[in-house]
């Protein structure tokens, strides 16, 4: 069984940016209750499902596997809840680590949040400038969540 171990936190400002590349995602949930959540994405030209638990305090569960892209891309079309998540990630090594910078479009325009994975949930480690709030407690922030409830329609 693997286990997923991450911290996420908001992004500030833009100079985490100028640190990496981004690639494309596009996902979407076949079932996104919280007890557990089937997601299927392409990542550039490859595409893969997974499957998650419950999150315990900052761990759960996943099973990930590669699909065929045409097998993804049409159930992201036509059996996905929909709006689907289309977002660019930047992986930026910092101190040890590599934070993933997701920057999302679409219905969840103007979200920007950063994740960590680690080795074990007391993990100390380095939080770069640009690395805002820690928002992983918060269901809001969840992938899953942001179908039913995106970033555009939460009251700022």
């Amino acid at each position: 069984m693997a286990k997923e171990i991450e911290r996420k936190f908001l992004v500030r400002g833009d100079d985490w940016r100028r640190l990496a590349e981004g690639t494309l995602y596009r996902q979407g949930y076949l079932n996104s209750v919280k007890e557990r959540t089937v997601r299927i994405r392409t990542v550039g030209d490859r595409a893969f499902l997974t499957i998650k638990g419950l999150t315990v305090g900052s761990t759960r569960v996943e099973y990930e596997y590669e699909i065929p892209v045409a097998d993804c891309d049409a159930m992201l079309d036509g059996l996905a809840e929909q709006p689907i998540i289309e977002k660019k990630r930047f992986r930026i090594p910092f101190a040890g680590h590599v934070f993933e910078v997701d920057e999302f479009f679409g219905a969840n325009q103007g979200l920007v949040v950063a994740e960590v994975e680690l080795q074990s949930e007391d993990e100390a480690f380095d939080k770069p400038v640009w690395l805002g709030d820690e928002v992983g407690h918060d269901p809001r922030y969840f992938n899953n969540n942001l179908i039913a409830h995106p970033y555009s329609q939460w009251a700022k």
